[in-house]
């Protein structure tokens, strides 16, 4: 079974997974500020951020009605848009796109909702190999700590609800998010995620992430800040399609 398409794009794709609480947006952010310092073309890309499903998936969990499997092809459908629009248009201009999840979380959210792992595999072939995919791991208790420390409400399907788990809330949250972490786990080997302590101090993280880019993106060309300037027009429009 092939993972991934087989284009071969000038620009790079960063991508940032790990389950909630592992600070693998702060650790993004971080590197967008930097990488827009430095002058490289960058562009954000979010999870179940597509206007495309938008709607669906809105109508779907507020009546609780979405299946594992519905839930998979609805995200399959969002990713699927983000690459068209997002993804492709600036790695294929030579530019830099960040992604805070990718289809690693599909592969883990999905399975540990009881989704047969091949099958969802072969439904995200069509997904561009990473550059690089970070993979924030951190114990546990503290993510569960940290998440349940900031949150005033945790919602039914973030929680695995739906999975019947437990009747507590937070306790269902717990387990389902031990579920993603052991698919997870089970990725580092199969995909060759590169691992961030995400125990260590946010400074110290960030350190590591922007050597590790470094590495790829000292090659790439340096834009003006007119480009600098779209970027940041497109990423507050994310129904305009880029003009790449």
């Amino acid at each position: 079974m092939n993972k991934y398409s087989n284009f071969d794009y000038p620009g790079k794709l960063f991508i940032v997974e790990g389950i909630d609480g592992s600070g693998k947006s702060t650790q993004l952010k971080l590197l967008h500020q930097w990488l827009q310092n430095e002058e490289f073309g960058v562009f954000l890309s979010e999870w179940n951020s597509s206007p495309l499903v938008k709607t669906t998936t809105r109508r779907g969990k507020a009546k609780q009605i979405l299946t594992p499997t519905t839930f998979s092809l609805i995200h399959a459908t969002d990713f699927a848009d983000r690459i068209e629009r997002e993804i492709i248009p600036p790695i294929k201009a030579g530019a830099v796109v960040l992604a805070d999840r990718y289809i690693y979380t599909a592969f883990a959210r999905d399975v540990a909702r009881g989704v047969e792992p091949k099958w969802v595999r072969k439904l995200y072939e069509f997904a561009v190999k990473p550059t690089i995919a970070f993979y924030f791991k951190v114990p546990l208790n503290i993510a569960l700590d940290r998440i349940l420390s900031s949150r005033a409400e945790i919602k039914y399907y973030e929680a695995g609800m739906d999975l019947g788990l437990s009747s507590d809330i937070k306790t269902s949250f717990k387990l389902f998010q031990e579920k993603i972490l052991i698919e997870y786990e089970k990725m580092i080997e199969e995909f060759g995620l590169t691992v961030i302590d995400a125990t260590l101090p946010i400074n110290d993280q960030q350190k590591k992430v922007r050597e590790i880019v470094l590495r790829k993106v000292k090659e790439l060309k340096k834009f003006p800040r007119p480009f600098r300037f779209y970027s940041q027009l497109v990423l507050k429009d994310k129904e305009t399609k880029s003009t790449f």
